[in-house]
């Protein structure tokens, strides 16, 4: 086997290793642009085995544009936070929805 294919194989299981940690990863994003009021939604009715996460402003990168509510699908033993913006300073930070542990 070649060095260039030890490499590649030592560099794919390193990625694989990291991957299960990234989907834990949070990213926050900071603008100094504040959302408008959150638009009112009709929430449809309730889902078994289903949470509702309700709509938010996303930063499309140079606006705040509106992303509905919707279900999605329940995790035992967690619950839904919901996406949010809270000022610090002369930014606003976008602190994505997540499930939390109960």
């Amino acid at each position: 086997m070649s060095i260039k294919t030890v490499l590649l194989y030592t560099a794919m299981g390193l990625a694989a290793s990291a991957a299960p940690g990234l989907s834990n990863a949070r990213a926050y994003l900071d603008v100094r642009v504040a959302p408008p009021a959150a638009q009112v939604e009709v929430i449809p009715d309730a889902r078994s085995g289903y949470a509702w996460a309700p709509g938010y402003y996303n930063w499309s990168g140079h606006r705040h544009v509106w992303v509905g509510g919707r279900y999605i699908r329940e995790r035992r033993g967690h619950h839904w936070v919901a996406d949010s913006w809270n000022q610090r300073g002369d930014r606003w930070y976008h602190d994505r929805g997540r499930w939390d542990h109960d």
